[in-house]
């Protein structure tokens, strides 16, 4: 199972889950979503949403790039951290805490089991926290630490397989 998520901290976690890998197409569903939103910020705010994340090449793929220009007409841009820096990506320690706090020591009869206890661990540690969640839903067809300054929000994301 993999996750990919955008974290806005203290204020949003929106992810998705898939079994298997992510592809091409369905990382480009998510942020076409994304990309919607950030439109709605651009014009009701005029803030641009930043996504920091790594270099994976799901993240650079042909398909994806072709998606670029079209994402930062609607106020969605794009941070590629240094190659081999994933620790600079402050959306790593909530995936630690989410894996050793909410599903370390568990066992999971399959895929769906594991899949129902991250999304279980996503919302138990957004309510202690006190930040909304939203769940991309890519099968039934719906869906960072995060710096704000005057002119942009920034979402740190970042993919993670879950076994």
């Amino acid at each position: 199972m993999s996750i990919l998520a955008l974290w806005e901290p203290l204020k949003s976690f929106e992810y998705g889950l898939a079994i298997g890998s992510f592809t091409s197409k369905s990382y480009i569903k998510l942020l076409d979503w994304e990309a919607e939103r950030a439109l709605k910020r651009l014009e009701n705010t005029g803030q641009i949403t930043v996504v920091v994340q790594d270099n994976g090449s799901l993240h650079r793929s042909q398909q994806v790039q072709a998606k670029w220009r079209e994402w930062q007409d609607k106020g969605l841009y794009f941070f590629f951290l240094p190659k081999y820096c994933s620790q600079m990506n402050l959306i790593e320690p909530e995936w630690h805490q989410l894996k050793t706090h909410e599903l370390a020591g568990r066992m999971f009869e399959d895929e769906y089991d594991l899949a129902s206890a991250v999304m279980e661990g996503i919302e138990e540690r957004s309510q202690r926290r006190g930040y909304s969640t939203e769940r991309f839903k890519f099968n039934s067809t719906k869906h960072g630490i995060c710096d704000r300054t005057d002119d942009q929000t920034v979402f740190y994301t970042s993919s993670h397989r879950c076994v």
